[in-house]
């Protein structure tokens, strides 16, 4: 989808990227997450009314056999001081240096979590963060997908500011009309 990105928007965006480049790669996932990644959610402006970006939630379900919980370091879902239904799940925000863990595996389980608590099927997707690296998620039914990487520290950052533009008509497309 075509997007357009304001002057004013390109400046902050390029002032984000800026403390990024300088200092990322050495900071913890808080430093990650509220310097950069959560500033560049909310220069998308996803909240509204209707849905929300929230940080830090609880998701548990049972997914199959097993019940899966845990504590999603960030998600857009539907609710405006707490979330109700989660509909875009982002996980593990990893710095570049010593990096641990399968976040990639991390977030499809809290995507699995939030597909089993929407009332209606449709597509969950998904992010993970390493470092200057984004890659984004789509689960479709049992069927997943990962991007190509993104890089947050060059030109690129203005395709993934246009993909979180985009994000929120394309989720916002499987919700039921607002109450007015």
């Amino acid at each position: 989808m075509p997007c357009k990105i304001s002057a004013a928007n390109k400046k902050n965006i390029l002032k984000l990227q800026d403390v990024l480049k300088r200092g990322g790669q050495y900071w913890n996932d808080p430093e990650l997450k509220s310097k950069f990644i959560s500033q560049l959610i909310m220069l998308a402006e996803i909240d509204d009314m209707q849905i929300g970006y929230f940080l830090e939630r609880p998701l548990s379900a049972t997914v199959g056999d097993y019940q899966l919980s845990g504590i999603v370091d960030g998600m857009i879902a539907t609710g405006f001081r707490e979330p109700d239904i989660p509909l875009f799940c982002m996980h593990e925000y990893k710095r570049s240096l010593e990096n641990q863990g399968a976040p990639d595996a991390q977030v499809l389980a809290a995507m699995l979590v939030a597909r089993e608590m929407n009332p209606q099927p449709h597509p969950i997707y998904g992010l993970y963060v390493i470092g200057f690296h984004w890659h984004f998620m789509v689960l479709d039914g049992n069927h997943y997908c990962i991007s190509k990487t993104y890089n947050a520290d060059d030109e690129e950052i203005f395709i993934l500011f246009k993909m979180l533009k985009n994000l929120k008509i394309i989720i916002t497309a499987h919700l039921p009309p607002a109450n007015d």
